[in-house]
């Protein structure tokens, strides 16, 4: 019953904020929904992810700011989720197939208690994860996020590009994952060079 009020709290706290930010906020509705439950956006369609920093459940701090220019993978789960341990073998799969093409993965373990939660990941996964016992930084990362398990993905800019609410798969996770970090980063334009008095 204390799980359900959670779940129910943090869903609501979820509209609230979509509802203060204004319906623009509900990025989902300009991208394509290509699987039961997957969204995946086009580049000018993807909402910017703020400068997110959090604790890990392990000790030490991460910071999203610090991977930009990396594809970052965030996985919102709880010890209490049977979905969630159905798939940390395809997670960890996952980030063992993708990371030597600067993907990262991070955690985000929410509405748990610590002992809980480091003992679930102890064996499954070895990635780290933030520790989030009011699910406040779910929201922080996607106001629409109110889903255990869910996925994002985030792309070399922070933005993301693709949402899964549900429990996902080796065989779904790894292809977008790729197709996220084969894009390029968009170039700079080139500089102008200022005329010296006098010069050509």
């Amino acid at each position: 019953m204390r799980r359900l009020l959670a779940v129910t709290v943090a869903a609501v706290a979820a509209a609230g904020l979509l509802a203060g930010c204004g319906e623009d906020k509900n990025w989902t509705k300009n991208c394509d929904t290509t699987a039961n439950l997957v969204f995946e956006c086009t580049a000018e369609n993807r909402p910017q992810v703020s400068d997110i920093s959090g604790e890990l459940l392990d000790g030490g701090s991460y910071r999203v700011a610090d991977d930009r220019g990396k594809v970052v993978v965030v996985n919102f789960w709880g010890s209490w989720c049977a979905p969630c341990r159905a798939e940390a073998d395809d997670l960890e799969k996952t980030y063992q197939a993708t990371k030597a093409k600067e993907v990262v993965f991070i955690g985000v373990n929410n509405r748990d208690d610590r002992d809980s939660a480091i003992n679930f990941e102890r064996g499954r996964v070895t990635y780290p994860s933030m520790f989030d016992p009011d699910a406040k930084l779910a929201i922080q990362f996607d106001p629409t996020q109110a889903s255990t398990p869910g996925t994002l993905i985030l792309d070399r800019q922070g933005r993301i590009a693709v949402a899964i609410r549900r429990a996902t798969t080796l065989a779904e996770l790894q292809p977008l994952v790729e197709r996220v970090a084969a894009e390029a980063l968009p170039t700079a334009p080139p500089a102008t060079q200022k005329r010296t008095e006098g010069g050509a």
